[in-house]
């Protein structure tokens, strides 16, 4: 199982490329930054730092949209970050959240997203692709060849977005750590790529949620759950479209869309911050479903249930107050304990 660390591109941005450093020490495989530009500052320029100041590490958004940024400038961004650092760019994408909606605006279509996807991926490759009408390329990037290319994730919790997962994403993106609904979500993605004529297997999946590394005792556990709380609440917003698209047909399971019932509103002034005030309706069962907790033995038996489902990458969110306790910990302990047993001798 690979691993990443998803940051916000909160100021000071060297705090943030200082994070991906270190992460990149303790065998951290992905940075990931959140893509919100009016909430924080603009990811793209913190790639690029990011980028320079590590050796290995491929970087991205967790996620972009469609809506908000024009697709060909996506792609050019991309192709110019591998051009200047090698290839080591990839690109989360869902149909837009707080980016979108900060601006009044609604998340795109999903054939708006479908389309996008191939469109970004073909140029950011180098190969020329119909946009808008013509023909285009940019001329300046090069196919990187069958070693290595840009690759597209989508992040997905509903049918239609799920099964848009697997007939054209590289990977998928399931934003919370419930084994029970990661199992549905990447069922439904593989039957969508095996019904797509592809592989399976084929389409990469990423399981990103918070994780703190802290005690076990009940008053060090109520802490961490003040502190990932919030991310029941950002995850609720996906869900409440959910919940007003499929209703109570069944389509989506009860474990992921049954405690959105309490939710009135969100301020996206407090979007991905702990202990914000409109999470107050996420139960301490969700947080502890959807988030790891606890001493890194209790994070490695709830890694160990998603890699057993097929999860290739836990990208970890460090939105807490203890983000290089947590990194310390998963690189002196998760990460070696998830890492195969190669024997040096035969």
């Amino acid at each position: 199982m690979d691993f990443g660390v998803v940051l916000q591109t909160t100021p000071p941005a060297a705090r943030v490329v200082e994070l991906a450093r270190v992460a990149e020490t303790y065998g951290f495989s992905h940075v990931w930054t959140f893509d919100s530009h009016v909430l924080w500052e603009e990811p793209y320029v913190v790639h690029a730092a990011v980028l320079a100041a590590t050796r290995k590490v491929v970087v991205g958004p967790m996620v972009t949209n469609p809506a908000t940024r024009e697709w060909s400038v996506t792609a050019s961004t991309f192709a110019t970050l591998n051009e200047m650092f090698g290839p080591r760019t990839i690109c989360g994408i869902g149909r837009g959240d707080s980016a979108v909606r900060t601006l009044s605006g609604r998340p795109t279509t999903l054939a708006a997203l479908r389309e996008s996807v191939h469109v970004i991926r073909e140029l950011a490759n180098g190969r020329p692709v119909e946009h808008r009408g013509r023909t285009i390329r940019l001329p300046w990037a090069s196919d990187p060849g069958p070693g290595y290319r840009t690759q597209v994730w989508v992040a997905a919790y509903g049918p239609k977005a799920l099964r848009l997962a697997g007939e054209v994403a590289d990977g998928f993106i399931l934003q919370l750590a419930d084994p029970d609904v990661a199992a549905w979500t990447i069922r439904s993605v593989r039957e969508a790529a095996a019904q797509a004529g592809r592989d399976p297997l084929s389409v990469k999946v990423c399981v990103a949620a918070p994780a703190y590394v802290g005690g076990d005792s009940p008053q060090s556990l109520a802490h961490q759950r003040e502190q990932c709380r919030w991310f029941g609440g950002m995850v609720g917003n996906h869900v409440a479209d959910l919940v007003e698209r499929y209703g109570s047909t069944g389509e989506v399971p009860a474990a992921l869309t049954d405690y959105v019932e309490g939710r009135q509103g969100y301020d996206y002034n407090e979007h991905g911050r702990a202990g914000n005030t409109h999470a107050q309706f996420v139960p301490d069962e969700i947080v502890d479903r959807f988030c790891l907790l606890g001493s890194a033995s209790e994070h490695l038996v709830r890694l160990r249930e998603l890699q057993a489902l097929g999860v290739d990458q836990f990208a970890l969110y460090l939105q807490h107050d203890a983000k290089e306790q947590t990194l310390r910990a998963y690189g002196d302990v998760v990460l070696p304990a998830m890492a195969d047993d190669v024997p040096a001798l035969s």
